[in-house]
């Protein structure tokens, strides 16, 4: 495909991304029921999530087409505002997790719950160096060095969000029971289209356009 088709195709599955991930935020506060407060902070940062990834998408849409974002664009101050609440919120909710698991109180295998622990870190860390790194190089597409690293950090958000989507829909004995088919296609489709929007953002920044250093 040409640049410009790689281009059409990120931003079509990152505004997708958008929407389901609202959807999947809706979809586990009414699987979890309106009094599970564990559920509302789920609920939150998918809202955040979706939020921060509009600002992303629109950032990533300038800079694939090489246009600078000035450094007093509200996008650009929003979403370096915003992503680390987003990253601190996953981080609290995930040492929630991690306690759970090292109090024992989880008759889980405890070799499944360590590598369920580091992919899911391993996620938070990747999707905030996502963030940062096209936040650090919007207002300089000319710069060599800050492509590669919002490249590399792509590359790996991609098999980590893979690895997060089956660690969300293959069932842990002793961890959860057997999800229904309905919570397995939700957030089975929610993790393959995540991959894909990161695949196709990778393709899209490869492929645009590179003005020269003045």
């Amino acid at each position: 495909m040409t640049p410009g088709r790689w281009r059409s195709a990120a931003l079509a599955a990152l505004w997708t991304l958008v929407a389901a991930t609202l959807a999947l935020g809706a979809y586990s506060l009414w699987r979890a029921g309106s009094t599970d407060q564990f559920a509302w902070l789920a609920t939150l940062r998918a809202l955040l999530a979706a939020v921060v990834l509009v600002w992303w998408t629109q950032l990533l849409a300038r800079y694939t087409q090489a246009q600078p974002t000035p450094d007093g664009d509200g996008v650009l101050r929003s979403l370096r505002a915003l992503f680390p609440w987003l990253t601190s919120l996953r981080m609290a909710l995930w040492a929630l997790s991690a306690l759970a698991y090292l109090s024992g109180a989880l008759d889980a295998n405890p070799v499944a719950l360590t590598a369920i622990a580091t992919i899911e870190l391993g996620f938070i860390l990747a999707k905030n160096a996502v963030y940062g790194s096209l936040v650090r190089a919007a207002p300089h597409p000319e710069d060599p060095h800050a492509r590669a690293r919002l490249l590399s950090w792509l590359n790996v958000a991609a098999p980590l969000s893979l690895a997060l989507g089956v660690v969300n829909v293959v069932p842990v004995a002793g961890l959860a029971g057997a999800p229904d088919a309905v919570s397995l296609t939700v957030y089975g489709l929610h993790a393959l289209l995540d991959v894909a929007a990161t695949l196709l953002a990778l393709k899209a920044v490869q492929t645009a356009p590179q003005p020269r250093p003045a």
